[in-house]
This record gives C-alpha cells, sequence and structure tokens, in this order.
C-alpha cells in the first residue's frame, strides 16, 4: 500500500534552509518527509497514491499566511464576504488568513459575536480562517472570553477607526488593554496613528492627493508607536504594530527591539509598491489608512524590511463597494480608505522584492513563517515536517497585466488595474488538497493553546 497520499517534486523547493530540489510526502493533510535531493527515483514515486511534478519554471512556496483580512461577513457581506474573500485568497497562494474584528456586524467585540462570525464562515471557505477579536472601550470583561475562545489577540485603535460600532481606545484604556494582554498572554495588535496631531493636521477635501497625504501626517504614526512602545515596556505585553507607513517610526522600533522589548511590526504591499508621487488627483482608489507616502519613504522601509525591523508583510484587504470610493467626485475626504489587494499580495510583492535582489526564501519569510509565528500557528507557513501540507506552485519569472474582471474579491477596483507584475500562481494545495474553487476545503483555526483547554 502507498505511504503517502501524495508526493511533491520540484525542482526548486523553498525550505527553512534554503531553495532546494527534491520531494515533499504528504499523508493525513501533513508533510510527512521532505527529501532534498537530485531528484526523486521512480521507486520513491511508487510510495504515493499520487505523484505531482512542478513544471520547471515553478518554485515550491509554503502557503501564504495573511493576518490582516477585513472579509466583513456578516453585516457588510455586501462589501467582501468568505466566499470570495477566501476564494481570491487562494487564487493567489495565500492558505491562511486571520479576519480583523472590525467591519463586519456585530464587531467582534465579544464571544457571541466571535461566534456568529464562526457560524457565518461555515462551509463557504476555500482558505483556513482564524479571527482576531477587539479591544474597544467597555469591552474588557469580554477580552478574557475572547482570549478563552481562541482568537489570536486582540485589534485596538487609537484614532478613529472609520466605523462607529468600533470606537478607539484613549491612553488610558491603551494601557489597561496592554496590562490584560499581558496577564493573559494574549498579543495586542494596534493601529497606532494619534488622533490629536491628525486633528491638528491640514483637513483633506477635494480631489488632490497631496491634500490627503498632508492630513494624514507620519509624525500620527510615530506619536502614537511611541505610546505603544511606552505601553509594552511597563506592562510586559506583546505588541504587534499594524501596517507600518511611515518610517520616521522605524528608529524608535529598532531601539525597542535592540531593548528586548515583544514588538512585532507588519506593512503592506501598496506600502511597498506604490508612491505618493505617482497616485493621480481624484484616484480615490489609492486611498487607505494610514496613507500611501512618498518614494523615499518606500525606499527607507524596504530597508527597515531587509535589516528585520519589519517582521512581516500582509495586505490589510479591506474592500468596499466601489460607490463608497466616491470614483466619479474623486473626494479623498469621502471616500472609504482601504486597498483591496488579497489575491495580488504575492506578485505585487515579488514585482518589488525582486528589483532589489531580495529572494523568494525572503518573500517566503515575510508573507509565510513570519505571519504564522506571530499569530502562534505553529504548522502553518514553512515546508517541514509536520506542518500542515499547504503548498503553491508559483511560477517567479511568468508575468502578467492585472485587469480586474481577473479578480475573485467581491469588488474589483484595484490601484493596481493595468500594470504589469511578475510572478503567477499555478496551483494551491490546502493540507494537501488542490484548492480549485469548486468546493469549500477550508477549516476554522483557533489559538492552539486555546484547544488544549
Amino acid at each position: 500500500m502507498p505511504e503517502l497520499d501524495l508526493l511533491v517534486r520540484a525542482r526548486r523547493i523553498v525550505t527553512p534552509g534554503g531553495l532546494r530540489q527534491g520531494t515533499v510526502g504528504i499523508r493525513g493533510g501533513q508533510i510527512i518527509a521532505v527529501e532534498l535531493t537530485e531528484g526523486g527515483s521512480a521507486a520513491e514515486a511508487a510510495r504515493a497514491a499520487e505523484t505531482t511534478d512542478l513544471a520547471d519554471d515553478e518554485v515550491l512556496l509554503p502557503g501564504l499566511v495573511d493576518s490582516h483580512v477585513h472579509v466583513n461577513e456578516p453585516g457588510r457581506t455586501d462589501w467582501e464576504g468568505f466566499a470570495t474573500a477566501t476564494r481570491a485568497a487562494a487564487a493567489g497562494g495565500i492558505t491562511t488568513i486571520i479576519d480583523m474584528p472590525l467591519n463586519s456586524l456585530p464587531p467582534t467585540i465579544d464571544a457571541n459575536a466571535l461566534q456568529v462570525k464562526r457560524e457565518a464562515a461555515l462551509g463557504q471557505i476555500h482558505v483556513d480562517v482564524g479571527f482576531w477579536g477587539g479591544a474597544v472601550p467597555g469591552n474588557e470583561d469580554e477580552r478574557r472570553r475572547l482570549h478563552d475562545a481562541g482568537v489570536f489577540g486582540l485589534k485596538c485603535f487609537t484614532v478613529d477607526s472609520g466605523v462607529p460600532e468600533f470606537p478607539p481606545l484613549d491612553e488610558a484604556g491603551l494601557e489597561r488593554a496592554a496590562r490584560q494582554a499581558a496577564e493573559t498572554g494574549s498579543l495586542l495588535l494596534v493601529h497606532a496613528e494619534d488622533a490629536a496631531t491628525i486633528g491638528s493636521a491640514p483637513a483633506a477635501a477635494g480631489p488632490a492627493y497631496s491634500g490627503f497625504l498632508r492630513s494624514r501626517p507620519g509624525a500620527a504614526e510615530a506619536a502614537a508607536i511611541a505610546r505603544v512602545i511606552e505601553a509594552s515596556r511597563r506592562t510586559g505585553a506583546r505588541v504587534h504594530l499594524l501596517h507600518l507607513s511611515s518610517a520616521a517610526a522605524v528608529p524608535m522600533i529598532a531601539a525597542a527591539r535592540r531593548e528586548g522589548l515583544p514588538l512585532t511590526v507588519e506593512t503592506c504591499p501598496h506600502y511597498l509598491a506604490l508612491a505618493a508621487e505617482d497616485v493621480p488627483d481624484g484616484a480615490t482608489q489609492f486611498k487607505c489608512c494610514p496613507p500611501i507616502r512618498e518614494r523615499a519613504n518606500r525606499e527607507l522601509l524596504w530597508e527597515a524590511l531587509r535589516g528585520e525591523i519589519i517582521d512581516c508583510v500582509v495586505s490589510d484587504h479591506s474592500p468596499c463597494p466601489p460607490d463608497l470610493k466616491k470614483m466619479t467626485q474623486g473626494d479623498f475626504a469621502a471616500a472609504w480608505g482601504g486597498i483591496s489587494s488579497l489575491q495580488i499580495a504575492l506578485p505585487v510583492v515579488w514585482s518589488q522584492a525582486r528589483t532589489r535582489g531580495h529572494s523568494l526564501g525572503d518573500v517566503a519569510r515575510w508573507m509565510a513563517a513570519q505571519p504564522a509565528e506571530i499569530a502562534g500557528l505553529s504548522r502553518k507557513g514553512r515546508i517541514a515536517p509536520g506542518c500542515d501540507a499547504d503548498l503553491v506552485a508559483f511560477a517567479p519569472d511568468d508575468s502578467f497585466v492585472v485587469q480586474p474582471d481577473m479578480l475573485y474579491h467581491r469588488h474589483r477596483l484595484t490601484p493596481y488595474a493595468g500594470q504589469l507584475m511578475h510572478g503567477a500562481v499555478r496551483r494551491t494545495w490546502l493540507r494537501g488538497t488542490p484548492v480549485t474553487g469548486d468546493r469549500p476545503v477550508g477549516q476554522l483555526l483557533a489559538r492552539e493553546e486555546a484547544l488544549r483547554t
């Protein structure tokens, strides 16, 4: 009888030890063995019920982990839903997403809302899905319940979130949330922008992107991040800084890391690929908060990524119906702030990384291994024995032009339309099963410690 359900052979496999030729043996949805050889023999293939050989131009990557996704279902499913978001994720080589606690209704700020969210996802997810909880004023008692129910951490804002049902924490509230996180061993995620700094900046108005950029200055991120670092220092809380856009905060982050504070940081494809100077006036599909900044700032973010001051790259997929982008008015002040890029995050990042001398191993670390480690997903993000057999056949030298009608997102408005991308996802496996979109094969995930209790 075959010892393996599936054997995948590839001339190039991105492993924790580097890029190697070999085979990956899969049984029961897990990677049983990774054999790094000069090619598989006929005897080796006989061990498996099925054998798949990657094409010569394909590289076997670990399934990506996107820990910053706004699915919005239930309540705002007309913005994005589990079926469309996870289908898009699989098409982009993402095999695990963690859903943010806002823009759905109800927001995930109590255990009952978490259950509602899980029930909404059942039976329609094409990749594995976990959930973050929320920390908002007045839900202190629910935070422990959310933690015990298996959320991967708790997210808060230090500035208006954009939706009234998810208000921000003030400085004292941030301190309490950090102390609670330290007591429970949870992870506190922070959207860090300073409300007072934004309040004193010139207000955005009309179609000028330069005006919108001035309304969300980098100083707002720096001021809020300084408070977050201090809260971590006082409480010992593990803190994760969301969607870093301003390189002005990098020196203080680096100093905090040298000090040994338990601080991790993410950035997003749009901050690494786009530049304020290239955003046309009125092009509200480019609006996000914090904003896309100047080219010089972008290159400093790349330096921070190279220097491991920034840990990971995740999409912050934040969709909305096109009418909320106010495209006809071109009004940055009125438009919803969010960029949809779940399906094309990998080629966006690879297209930029390859021009700066980075390897596919670097990209796999930023977009698979590190997000999995930060979230505590020990069986995700790596091609190694004992891990889930989440795999991607990726052609790094293939290229395509982004056409909105190729996207599976519920709404296909994208700032990348018409751009040339390098790298194409050809096949995706979730726990050894091909993800084709014909039937949902994803599972709901909970924090591993919660599953053991």
